[in-house]
């Protein structure tokens, strides 16, 4: 545990500055909004310290499979961070905010076309938003979608180079899965080769899915609205960031069932090999 704690440290500020990110670049933030920030911030720091310093697994998956976890991390950073200089510039601007805005509102017009994630997000928002916020919607979610794509690309580029899970070395099922019982259930690996095709059909659908789902329910719960900098940046960094951390999972444990399937070929073979010189 003690070996662990430097890193577990490390990984908690960096969570804490996630955290923070917005309270920190939005100017007017309420002091009730910058306790509960606090409040989240040290939760998800004491989380990261108890999980990343223990020996024992916890609630997060492929802990010592880097760089999984990290490149997760890295996508919503940014996505976050660039989020924040985005909305910062409606009352700040610099030449900073003016060119993260000017590239967002790009992607955003670029994608935003018929039947497309960032157009279903745009029409979640109620008919009487003001134009310069549906602008900002759109120039958010353009933003955050590429990100999500371009995560999934560096994240196919890094299992090609580095052989992953095999090329990070020993790879332990009970650590790196804490909630997948290899004992219960069918073959292990047809449940993970299932469990991978759910993951990456649910991460394909989800940015479709949530839109549609929200607007249905806007009748029962009210609209939404998207009026607060915070609110906006937390939930389309999530709406762009949760389907792609499914695409990851999915694309992981086809990668550990594959994994699996050749070592028992290896072992399969050894012992007819065995067997056959016995």
């Amino acid at each position: 545990m003690i070996s662990r704690l430097p890193g577990a440290l490390v990984r908690a500020i960096l969570v804490v500055l996630l955290v923070a990110t917005p309270s920190l670049l939005l100017p007017g933030v309420s002091p009730d909004g910058k306790q509960i920030v606090a409040l989240v911030a040290i939760f998800g720091a004491a989380l990261t310290i108890f999980e990343y310093a223990s020996a024992y697994p916890g609630l997060i998956e492929f802990r010592d499979a880097p760089p999984f976890n990290r490149i997760r991390f890295i996508s919503l950073f940014v996505t976050v961070f660039l989020l924040s200089v985005i909305m910062r510039g409606e009352s700040d601007p610099t030449a900073m905010t003016q060119f993260v805005q000017a590239i967002g509102a790009l992607i955003g017009y670029a994608i935003d076309f018929p039947y497309s994630p960032v157009r279903l997000v745009l029409l979640m928002l109620p008919e009487s938003t003001d134009p310069r916020h549906f602008a900002l919607v759109r120039t958010a979610a353009g933003m955050s979608y590429l990100i999500s794509l371009v995560t999934l690309a560096i994240f196919l580029i890094t299992l090609r180079l580095k052989n992953w899970p095999a090329g990070s070395g020993a790879f332990n099922v009970w650590i790196n899965l804490p909630t997948f019982d290899p004992t219960a259930g069918t073959d292990v690996v047809r449940r993970l080769e299932r469990d991978a095709a759910f993951n990456i059909v649910l991460g394909f659908t989800l940015p479709f899915l949530t839109p549609v789902a929200v607007k249905a329910a806007s009748s029962l719960f009210g609209s939404v609205t998207l009026d607060n900098p915070q609110t906006l940046i937390w939930t389309v960094s999530a709406w762009a960031f949760l389907p792609a951390s499914l695409f990851m999972r999915g694309i992981a444990l086809g990668r550990v069932a594959e994994m699996i399937a050749e070592k028992r070929r290896k072992a399969y073979s050894q012992a007819e090999d065995a067997a056959a010189f016995s």
